[in-house]
């Protein structure tokens, strides 16, 4: 398993930008990893997967608004959000995923709280 700790989070006014990180325990090299966020009363949704050849894919809501992108050689993926707007605000998690298997490799951890308001 792979532990997984998200920084980052913070409230910040509508059309601001934040950059959350998710910091590894190990290698991520061969993980596609994923951020998912939960807004209060709604289900967890996958935001934007990055996988292990740096292709990306990205939830209709937030292309052209959020880059992921990772540092294999830091342990780390991070998730750069532009243009926030309110309907933003969520917890944000990360996960990691080995694709030769389907098999997740970390569960749900703390997340970090993305907060856009004026």
């Amino acid at each position: 398993q792979v532990q997984l700790v998200e920084s980052g989070g913070a409230l910040v006014q509508p059309g601001g930008s934040l950059r959350l990180s998710c910091a590894a325990s190990e290698s991520i090299g061969i993980y596609a990893m994923n951020w998912y966020r939960q807004a209060p009363g709604k289900q967890r949704e996958l935001v934007a997967t990055v996988f292990n050849d740096n292709t990306t894919q990205y939830v209709d809501s937030v292309k052209g608004r959020f880059t992921i992108s990772r540092d294999n050689a830091k342990d780390t993926v991070y998730l750069q959000m532009n243009s926030l707007a309110p309907e933003d605000t969520a917890v944000y998690y990360c996960r990691a995923r080995d694709l030769r298997f389907g098999l997740w490799m970390s569960n749900w951890g703390q997340g970090t709280q993305v907060t856009v308001s004026s």
